[in-house]
């Protein structure tokens, strides 16, 4: 069977390639780890502090891979392809993984962090273009549907699953991002189609003054949304385990965390799509700030469950609002600037854990650790929320008056 043309491609082909792929890249690159790190822990296989090295090493990972992103800015089908590979062959080899050799383990999540930033960047870069091309530029929104739904599968998976061997979980994970990277390559095209290499093989057409200083505010909120969501998607489950030890209470979290990111995601692009990237960004960030500090006003699984639809729900939306921003603002070729937020993304959800860790069994106010850093994420969420809205009320009226 010959290859076929990015130009056979329907625009549904193209959301379920990107679907599917952030699913795998996200759901089980990225998130697996959080509700698989009680297990592990339960199992004996891992201990609290190992895991949080081992979660400090995808997100480094991440940082590396969003670093590095850029190589594919010719070819994002190719980025597409490796990194899909890459997450689900580390999946299946963290079953070996574990405290007896903690750089097996470290290795691997950090890897998988690569691989992740790559699928991310790529199918962003790849996904929406053709999609433009087809001026379908309104289904770009249902792309990122497929992070929420890995998280939700994955979370739904390490819930019901929750009684087997941690390593028998990360066995069926990687057979899963397996089976979801076939089907993504089978229906990718063999070769860029026409307007797809003319769109970036040349050099990438200059950004207007204005545009380009503008983009560092953009990085910066990405950022801080990158140290605001940290908090709770990494303790959320951990914080839930304190409170209950039976996996089909405390792991129901993480599911919880996804279908609220699938759910909201999806109602944003078929209610949303006409309203400004902006607008839809600050909203959800302002969202998430309140998700991220309502765990501080009553340790119950009621609030934890609160928090995970607040933030779950918000996460995605903010991920789809700043992405399709960057692409409004570098319509030629928007791959260099989603790799630059990418990498603020991933430098602030590096910083959330290390605070955490920095601040250690120090108590201010009463607060613990994870109460200080909860409460610096909320306001910095609130902040850029402000800052977002303010921006976007400017643009909407400079535009109205030109």
């Amino acid at each position: 069977m010959e290859p076929r043309s990015a130009s056979s491609l329907s625009p549904r082909s193209i959301v379920f390639i990107g679907l599917v792929a952030l699913a795998i890249a996200m759901g089980i690159g990225r998130f697996a780890f959080t509700p698989m790190m009680p297990l592990m822990v339960r199992d004996g296989s891992l201990d609290a502090v190992t895991g949080t090295e081992w979660a400090t090493a995808n997100y480094v990972g991440y940082l590396l891979g969003a670093m590095s992103a850029s190589w594919f800015a010719h070819s994002p089908r190719r980025g597409l392809q490796v990194g899909l590979i890459g997450v689900a062959a580390t999946a299946l080899a963290m079953a070996w993984g574990n405290a007896a050799l903690p750089w097996v383990g470290m290795a691997l999540r950090g890897s998988a962090g690569v691989f992740s930033a790559w699928v991310l960047v790529c199918a962003s870069s790849w996904c929406l273009p053709e999609l433009a091309r087809r001026h379908a530029t309104s289904l770009g929104g249902w792309i990122y549907t497929g992070v929420g739904l890995g998280i939700a599968a994955t979370g739904v998976l390490t819930w019901l699953g929750g009684a087997q061997a941690a390593t028998v979980l990360w066995v069926e994970l990687g057979l899963l991002a397996t089976v979801g990277a076939v089907q993504v390559m089978r229906r990718l095209p063999g070769q860029p189609g026409a307007a797809a290499a003319s769109g970036v093989a040349g050099a990438p057409r200059p950004a207007a003054p204005e545009v380009a200083s503008g983009n560092l505010g953009v990085v910066l909120c990405y950022s801080a949304f990158g140290f605001g969501y940290i908090i709770p998607a990494t303790f959320l489950p951990t914080m839930a385990r304190q409170l209950v030890s039976d996996p089909l209470v405390f792991g129901l979290t993480w599911p919880i965390f996804g279908t609220a990111a699938a759910l909201s995601v999806a109602f944003a692009a078929h209610r949303l799509h006409g309203w400004s990237r902006r607008k839809v960004w600050a909203i959800a960030q302002g969202v998430m700030a309140v998700g991220t500090v309502l765990p501080l006003l009553q340790p119950a699984l009621w609030v934890l469950a609160a928090s995970a639809v607040l933030v779950g729900g918000t996460f995605m939306v903010t991920t789809m609002a700043g992405l399709q921003l960057a692409r409004e603002r570098m319509p030629a070729n928007p791959t260099a600037l989603l790799a630059r937020m990418t990498t603020g993304f991933a430098a602030g959800q590096i910083a959330g854990p290390l605070l955490v860790r920095l601040i250690g069994d120090t108590r201010i106010a009463g607060w613990d650790a994870l109460s200080l850093a909860s409460a610096a994420a909320g306001l910095l969420l609130a902040i850029t929320s402000v800052w977002l809205w303010r921006e976007g009320t400017g643009s909407v009226s400079n535009a109205r008056s030109s």
